[in-house]
């Protein structure tokens, strides 16, 4: 029999997970009145966000793109402590590649993104004016009903802004998908290749997920990105730090083996060591299958059969020396982008010719790797974890790698490599708890995956909720922050 330590307190929360979701959620519940618990299977805090330190170079592993901090700002300031988490905004977002030799530099002012855009890829200022109009515009429309609300209670669709956005759903271009409605607006083949790319944000294919994804680059562009000065780690530390400045508890190196509930309504946890905890609210930051599982309840059709986002491999290289042509952000495109998101999502497998994302901390932060060295988180997605034979898909991929480096930048990477650690889907998967190791759970690759996606809260036991990357509104550390307001706010104050 599980041991009970813990006294059935109506004040009581326990938040499963610690990544960057599960943190907010802690925090915003702990204002409420709750005394709020976060369980956490390893040893430390912070999910896909974590870092890894060799021979001088120091690699931040997770989500490598910062955008959207006042997210993180609502929170202290929801707290009242003083902020300890700064950024700077980015000048230059990102620096593009293309198969045929083009380079672009996506600037961070969105009028000289326009012209510099309209200059490089031959296209009429005034449609790529009127394309970005439009994204804002779209933007604007849906984040209160998409992003900032739950799908899945009437009252949002009741509210003003609810009722205004269904009303506009139209404008969405729902039922084409996102290349189509790309390619009304652009011509060249590169300008359509980059927009494009935005749908690799929440792990989809562009080619088949709907033009409503084409508010995404409006968050580059319009609002900007940027750096936190202590390097993408300082997101995860600055919310334990602020969580545990507010009263909040960890217990870490205890994995959840079972969520209790009686008469549909959550009773409390169990561990995998045989301890029980009580309590009537429990937020899951988990993926939803794994949550279901917990619960010893069957997976809800939508979520089981769901298609899984991308995922990745990545490699952490220690570079032993510095390459001025590359910035923060680096993206070396594939010759033909529709056939590497088949080979990902219909294939199942590595792309042959991948698109290699860069991302190279040291340039800003630069106590990150040695002297006249630099820090390179080299990503390609894939496939999730189905399981392929990972170890020579990751030996394909290193050579595909190397040879599109070599070709982009004109030099021999191999033989500049000092360090290496790799991680796969079926690592990803181990670390996070991640179905499939998917970075962003399922995909949106159907015109209404929008509203399939786990609700955050549970209609199969009361008191139980969810949010992370695999439920409602979707991956990326905005929108996790975006899932954990939306449990608080479902949440009474017991204050």
């Amino acid at each position: 029999m599980p041991r009970n330590t813990t006294d059935n307190m109506k004040n009581k929360a326990l938040v499963i997970g610690s990544g960057i979701a599960g943190l907010s959620a802690a925090i915003r519940l702990q204002c409420k009145g709750y005394q709020v618990t976060i369980l956490e299977k390893n040893h430390q805090y912070g999910g896909k966000i974590s870092q890894i330190k060799s021979k001088g170079y120091s690699f931040d592993t997770g989500p490598s793109l910062f955008t959207l901090p006042e997210l993180i700002d609502e929170l202290y300031e929801l707290t009242g402590k003083k902020k300890q988490f700064e950024y700077l905004k980015l000048d230059k977002v990102c620096t593009y590649f293309f198969d045929d030799g083009q380079k672009f530099v996506a600037n961070s002012d969105p009028k000289k993104f326009s012209i510099e855009f309209s200059e490089a890829f031959n296209e009429p200022l005034y449609k790529v004016k009127k394309f970005i109009k439009r994204i804002k515009r779209n933007y604007d429309l849906t984040t209160p009903v998409f992003l900032e609300s739950s799908l899945h209670t009437p009252k949002t669709y009741f509210r003003r802004s609810g009722l205004y956005g269904i009303l506009n759903l139209w404008r969405l271009n729902m039922f084409q998908t996102m290349n189509k409605n790309i390619s009304l607006y652009f011509k060249n083949p590169n300008a359509i290749q980059y927009f494009n790319r935005f749908a690799t944000y929440n792990g989809s294919n562009p080619y088949q997920a709907p033009a409503t994804l084409c508010v995404i680059p409006n968050i580059e562009i319009n609002k900007g990105a940027y750096f936190p000065k202590n390097g993408m780690i300082s997101i995860a530390e600055s919310l334990y730090n602020l969580a545990i400045s507010i009263g909040v508890s960890f217990k870490f190196d205890t994995e959840v083996q079972k969520i209790c509930h009686k008469q549909n309504q959550v009773t409390g946890l169990e561990t995998k060591n045989g301890e029980f905890i009580s309590s009537e609210v429990i937020v899951s930051n988990v993926d939803a299958k794994l949550t279901y599982k917990m619960l010893n309840k069957k997976v809800p059709s939508k979520i089981l059969n769901a298609e899984n986002s991308s995922s990745a491999v990545i490699f952490y290289w220690g570079v032993n020396h510095s390459y001025k042509e590359l910035g923060l952000h680096n993206i070396l495109f594939s010759k033909n982008y529709q056939e590497e998101f088949n080979q990902i999502f219909n294939k199942k497998t590595l792309p042959e010719d991948p698109t290699v994302y860069i991302n190279i901390s040291s340039k800003l932060k630069t106590s990150d790797a040695p002297e006249g060295c630099e820090n390179w988180f080299v990503m390609i997605n894939t496939a999730a974890d189905y399981g392929q034979n990972w170890d020579d898909l990751v030996a394909q991929a290193k050579e595909k790698i190397i040879q599109r480096i070599n070709q982009a930048l004109g030099t021999e990477i191999r033989s500049k490599i000092e360090t290496e650690y790799i991680l796969t889907p079926p690592i990803i998967a181990s670390k996070t708890g991640s179905d499939k190791g998917s970075l962003y759970g399922s995909s949106s690759n159907t015109k209404m995956s929008a509203f399939l996606r786990q609700s955050n809260f549970s209609n199969e036991a009361k008191g139980l909720y969810f949010c992370g990357g695999s439920v409602h509104p979707g991956g990326g550390i905005p929108l996790c922050l975006h899932s954990a307001k939306i449990v608080s706010d479902f949440i009474p104050s017991i204050k």
